[in-house]
């Protein structure tokens, strides 16, 4: 069996291993990349938000990413069934940082990144699956990975980073995985053509329209002239819907008054796809000799696009912390990776939790929302969830519910 020896071994070829690859690479560590799939490949989480450019930029990715031509998210909106309407626009965020990024078809997105990545000489192993890891006391491991043919082979290597996304191996492998404190839902989606887009920023622009407090459409616009169309709701709700899946999204399609005619009788891509309780948790995000990066350690809701930002903010820090540790510095896992990780976990949890009950969208929809809250707010929406300088940041536990309290009586007050 053919053995190979490396500083690092990262699991997945995602945005998290792209990130935390490229990091390590230019440290001048020895890494190896396993991905179990073929690049490119179909995968959601299409929505970027402003604080991953900080982690593409810091690691050389985004002069590749800029090349590919992604359409320009600049903001958010958010439409309901009552004609009400709510704008963010990222350059009016509180927190300084980037004021725009991208909406993606993933399968190019990728694989821009591994694309450049190897030629920079990174050696990344596709149709590789890990179906075994075995750790020393002191951290290092031995791999165990099958290719499609059924071949298998060893890495050793002294850490591991685990990007492995919706795979969860490691979670999978040492028994990790723990319960989400995320409300269950479920999620129907494909892509179209969007023979219909109309001209302007209103053609482009990513928006949630708002069926009910727990039903929600998700509309996000690519540069290539496509679309991707999904809802997120109540398992029992999305699995009311009789039919085939395609079937069911177009009958679901005329929930929306605000998009049932852009896309009514258009193709759909592909046959829609279904996804159920997606939110995940793990007990631990690192252990003696690994870290547990992106969709494989935490995953929320896909309501306020967090999922990418998660996986490379926490990409470049398992790899920061890593190359430290392997050139002899002390590293508190503890306190510099685990604490600071789920602060912004915890942070986002709350405004996903109270988009649900619906007190966030009471803020979201009053008619005259204050523009200090909206900007603060908006700051966490483009993800800079550790700038607690902002009050919806170090108070979001709270907050929330005070303003939509306040929020409902205004409304009562004026009924």
């Amino acid at each position: 069996m053919q053995n190979e020896i490396v500083d690092v071994l990262v699991i997945g070829a995602g945005p998290s291993g792209s990130v935390a690859a490229a990091y390590l690479h230019k440290q001048g560590l020895k890494i190896k990349v396993v991905e179990k799939n073929s690049f490119p490949r179909f995968v959601i989480g299409e929505s970027l938000i402003p604080r991953c450019m900080d982690h593409f930029e810091a690691v050389g990715l985004l002069p590749c990413l800029e090349a590919e031509k992604f359409e320009i998210k600049r903001g958010a909106r958010f439409v309901n069934g009552k004609g009400e309407m709510c704008n963010f626009d990222f350059s009016e965020k509180y927190t300084d940082g980037w004021d725009w990024t991208w909406q993606v078809p993933r399968a190019d997105f990728d694989k821009a990144m591994t694309d450049e990545l190897q030629q920079w000489g990174v050696d990344i192993d596709f149709q590789k699956e890990v179906i075994a890891v075995d750790f020393t006391e002191d951290g290092a491991s031995t791999t165990t990975i099958k290719d499609v043919d059924g071949n298998e082979s060893t890495i050793q290597a002294k850490y591991i980073i685990d990007s492995s996304g919706w795979g969860r191996v490691l979670p999978r492998l040492l028994d990790l995985d723990a319960p989400s404190s995320i409300p269950k839902h479920a999620t129907i989606f494909t892509h179209v053509k969007d023979i219909k887009r109309p001209e302007g920023r209103e053609g482009t622009m990513i928006t949630f329209d708002v069926v009910d407090t727990e039903t929600w459409l998700w509309v996000i616009p690519f540069s290539n002239g496509d679309c991707s169309i999904g809802y997120v709701g109540p398992i029992d709700y999305l699995a009311s819907f009789e039919g085939t899946p395609t079937e069911k999204l177009r009958e679901m399609m005329k929930l929306s008054n605000y998009y049932f005619e852009r896309f009514d009788g258009v193709d759909y891509k592909f046959e829609p796809r279904q996804i159920k309780n997606f939110s995940a948790s793990v007990k631990q995000l690192y252990g003696k000799g690994y870290a547990l990066t992106g969709n494989s350690a935490e995953f929320l809701d896909p309501v306020f696009s967090s999922g990418v930002t998660f996986a490379t903010e926490s990409a470049h820090l398992a790899a920061q912390l890593i190359s430290k540790e392997l050139k002899g510095e002390s590293v508190n896992w503890e306190t510099q990776y685990k604490d600071y990780i789920m602060y912004g976990v915890n942070v986002f949890s709350t405004y996903v939790k109270e988009w649900y009950t619906g007190n966030l969208q009471k803020i979201f929809f009053h008619p005259t929302i204050n523009l200090g809250i909206k900007e603060q707010i908006c700051a966490v929406l483009a993800g800079y969830v550790w700038d607690k300088s902002n009050p919806f940041v170090k108070n979001h536990d709270r907050l929330v519910k005070t303003v939509a309290r306040v929020t409902e009586m205004e409304q009562e007050g004026t009924a």
